[in-house]
């Protein structure tokens, strides 16, 4: 138990824990400035979240959702890579697993749902290599090309489902064919998002928590991270767990874009994903890329973002407050750093003061 402890950051928690609460006083200033009673909104967003069953399912689906891209991006983290492009990489899986499922209608679902896991990871993973290997072999910057590959995988989806993939029932929208009923994950609470992807989401997460946390790979990945240059010379092949890392990124991605499908949308459009990997991204960071912290933190966000909507509906608050708590959370972990060593400081120099005084006042007696 005391080993846990120590491997517990609690000084990043605290102040995790101290940034919640500053901005949702923040937060409470700008409702009382605009007119709304703080205490009013805040229970109204709670309730939101949980007045019923179908807001408690929706919360659940997006937190899964919020999880999965936020341990992608702490795979590639991990190894000293950032994978900016999970957005391509989920609209890419999306639209290739919509596909599969139409070219496939009259199959067995459990060929059809198989080859779409595969075809969404294996077009999610290819799209996440690219950025890899130029970043591994040439020294791209990866920030800059994968997020200007998010721009090519959402014109090109934009461009199949408006063109040679398009649902003919839908007008100018662009949207694919429906798949059939018989492929739909099953609904675990009805009439909310909730689908039965919530339980494979649930294997992945604990499988890559226990790689790279239990395992000896796992290390591997931390020290590639934290020094490439002695995890090289220590016989690790740095290069090939960096690209590795960043294809497994990807294809989780993927995976969540068909999980969208076959869970909630039940066909690709282009609000398949409303910039849900940024989100995740975000949860990530504020998570200091830790596994644990990263499902915890996915759940608090999915409940302020499904129980501002609800906050809005029953209490006319705008649900941008939820937006703008979680600026100032960002924002506040962001100057963690210096925040707290100027606090150190200044403490450093009281009792410096105090000390001195002290001595002071003995030398006088």
């Amino acid at each position: 138990m005391k080993g846990r402890l120590k491997r517990l950051n609690w000084g990043y928690l605290g102040s995790l824990t101290v940034s919640v609460l500053l901005a949702f006083a923040i937060g409470a200033v700008i409702l009382l400035i605009a007119g709304f009673d703080p205490l009013e909104a805040y229970g109204a967003m709670v309730q939101g979240a949980f007045s019923n069953a179908r807001h408690i399912g929706d919360f659940l689906e997006y937190a899964m959702v919020l999880c999965l891209c936020g341990l992608a991006c702490v795979l590639g983290s991990r190894v000293g890579i950032f994978n900016v492009g999970g957005e391509g990489q989920l609209l890419l899986g999306a639209i290739a697993a919509c596909q599969v499922g139409v070219w496939l209608t009259g199959l067995s679902a459990w060929i059809v749902i198989p080859a779409a896991a595969l075809a969404a990871m294996a077009v999610g993973g290819i799209y996440a290599l690219i950025p890899g290997w130029l970043k591994v072999k040439v020294k791209v910057n990866e920030v800059i090309t994968t997020i200007m590959l998010n721009t090519v995988a959402a014109s090109l989806c934009q461009y199949l489902a408006k063109g040679p993939w398009k649902n003919p029932n839908k007008n100018m929208v662009a949207a694919t064919a429906q798949l059939d009923p018989r492929y739909w994950f099953g609904t675990v609470i009805p009439n909310s998002s909730l689908s039965t992807a919530i339980f494979a989401a649930a294997v992945i997460t604990f499988l890559t928590w226990y790689v790279m946390q239990k395992t000896a790979r796992g290390f591997e990945m931390r020290l590639t991270g934290h020094n490439p240059r002695f995890a090289f010379f220590s016989g690790i092949k740095t290069d090939r767990l960096v690209i590795a890392c960043m294809v497994i990124s990807g294809a989780m991605c993927g995976l969540v874009g068909m999980f969208r499908v076959y869970g909630a949308e039940h066909l690709y459009r282009s609000s398949i994903s409303n910039q849900y990997y940024f989100e995740g991204l975000t949860v990530a960071m504020i998570a200091g890329y830790q596994p644990v912290t990263v499902i915890f933190l996915s759940f608090f966000f999915a409940i302020l973002k499904i129980g501002a909507q609800g906050m809005e509906l029953s209490a006319g608050v705008p649900n941008q407050i939820y937006l703008i708590i979680q600026t100032v959370i960002i924002f506040f972990m962001a100057a963690e750093s210096g925040i707290f060593a100027s606090l150190r400081a200044g403490a450093q120099r009281r009792k410096a003061r105090a000390d001195i005084r002290r001595k002071e006042g003995a030398d006088h007696a």
